[in-house]
């Protein structure tokens, strides 16, 4: 038996047990995860820095502050969101118990990806945690420091054997698919995400694929454009640009682009100096092939701002390209690095056109102080999600569903939405063994008169208050009697 299949046979016998179910046990979990990002800060930060050279304070910011901020609104909220759901009754229904029942899946698989490697691989586990399943723990081999801390530090905080954090690369990613799970759990690309989505059809697994894809973002000519262009600066290179959900490519007028370019060069230097090399805050490409796979997409395109690099310290710096064509190689594939491309479209009706023939994006960010530019993007077009007159900060709050819609992903997650996702929300009516009279309707033998009985119970609605019911129910039952005694004649 591999390590892998160990791990999940031990996570599935302890899900087994029940442990994973009660509210306390879901608590206390969640309170150790959360000590683990007060108390091990340092050794988070320091792998991190090796991996992306993201500063510690950084790390905090974009890595770990909305993991805490995850786990602090689970605790405060689960004990409600884990109670049953009422809902709407029809006539039938009127004295029964009718609601909805969330309940854990099992044992879930969480393969989690490089680039915000705490961010995307614990917040799953938090809605897996807080929904009362096991989960076995991928991180990405990709950030090699990382995936070596979190295999150390999960296992000290949390419970091991329901919890259990597999390391290594490709081999052990399909030794862990080849394995039946409740559900599977991947945030990466939609090349990987097929193949995720193949291996777990065979035990017929669920999945929810957080992917990425082009997101596009148009800048109207009647927005304040410094503003515009500082926000989009800011969502482009955080992260050196590998970020799901950064801005992929700007669309404008052709008017506008010398005044984007100088703009967005501003903020590059109020951001990261002059030198974004020697800045604390400037991240760096996580690998050399990486490295060779964003520098290649420059080559059929023009430079306006930025271009340095250094394959030695996979450093490529802020960039702009301009009077880029859709047939260009950067404009091929979704560009996970520092690269900003402007494509230039004769107004609204072209830059809707030119982001409805590509692929569904992850986020589609329009900047403009027109609410109906904003509503004509939003009816549209199709995207996981839509921001306006910003970039990014959608991802930050809990009651948004973050997810993507067809090539960019499958199903979404973040607070409320990662338990309901990774929980079955199992529908449930309870019934007495009483007005056997109603059910008459619906035994055989068929007759116009059950059907016309049946068609008034099923399909009336009713909006009644509490003594509406009182009295209706009252009805029921003289009317059950009614139909009884018809029954029996």
């Amino acid at each position: 038996m591999s390590r892998e299949q160990q791990a999940v046979v031990r996570a599935r016998r302890a899900f087994e047990t029940g442990r994973s179910k009660p509210l306390e046990h879901r608590i206390r979990q969640l309170k150790n995860l959360q000590r683990l990002f007060t108390e091990r800060q340092k050794e988070i930060a320091d792998a991190i820095k090796k991996d992306l050279n993201k500063s510690e304070v950084g790390t905090q910011l974009y890595e770990t502050l909305g993991l805490e901020g995850e786990i602090s609104l689970a605790i405060r909220k689960l004990k409600e969101w884990m109670a049953p759901r009422p809902v709407e009754k029809n006539l039938l229904t009127l004295s029964d118990t009718v609601y909805i029942q969330p309940e854990p899946l099992g044992v879930v698989l969480i393969i989690g990806a490089w680039n915000y490697p705490w961010a995307v691989t614990i917040q799953p586990l938090i809605g897996a945690i807080a929904a009362g399943n096991a989960a076995v723990v991928k991180p990405s081999e990709v950030c090699v420091h990382t995936s070596k801390v979190m295999e150390e530090l999960l296992p000290v905080y949390i419970d091991k054997e329901l919890y259990p954090v597999i390391t290594g690369g490709v081999p052990e990613t399909q030794e862990l698919l080849s394995q039946r799970f409740d559900h599977i759990f991947y945030t990466g690309n939609s090349t990987v995400g097929r193949l995720i989505m193949g291996a777990a059809a065979k035990h017929l697994t669920p999945v929810t694929l957080e992917l990425g894809g082009k997101s596009p973002c148009y800048i109207d000519k009647d927005c304040d454009i410094s503003i515009a262009c500082r926000r989009v600066t800011w969502g482009k290179y955080t992260n050196c640009g590998q970020t799901c959900i950064a801005p992929d490519y700007i669309l404008c007028e052709p008017s506008m682009q010398d005044r984007i370019i100088e703009e967005v060069k501003k903020s590059i230097k109020e951001f990261y100096t002059e030198n974004p090399k020697t800045c604390p805050d400037y991240g760096r490409i996580i690998n050399q092939r990486h490295f060779r796979r964003i520098m290649a997409l420059m080559e059929d395109s023009t430079t306006a701002v930025g271009g340095e690099n250094d394959e030695s310290d996979c450093y490529i710096a802020p960039t702009v390209l301009r009077d880029v064509k859709r047939e260009a190689k950067v404009m091929q594939e979704e560009i996970f690095g520092p690269l900003l491309p402007i494509i230039s479209v004769s107004g609204l009706d072209e830059a809707i056109k030119f982001i409805n023939q590509g692929e569904k994006p992850l986020a589609l960010y329009v900047f403009t102080p027109d609410d109906k530019v904003i509503k004509r993007m939003r009816d549209e077009t199709s995207s996981g999600g839509l921001l306006a007159n910003d970039c990014l900060i959608h991802y930050s709050i809990s009651s948004l569903p973050f997810g993507g819609v067809g090539n960019s992903g499958m199903g979404c997650y973040h607070g409320k939405f990662s338990f309901d996702q990774l929980s079955h929300l199992r529908g449930c009516l309870i019934k007495k063994l009483k007005m056997e009279g109603v059910n008459s309707m619906r035994y055989p033998p068929h007759t116009p008169q059950k059907l016309g009985w049946a068609r008034f119970f099923i399909l009336k609605n009713l909006d009644l208050g509490w003594l509406g019911r009182m009295a209706l129910l009252a009805a029921l039952v003289v009317a059950a009697a009614v139909m009884l005694q018809n029954y029996f004649l």
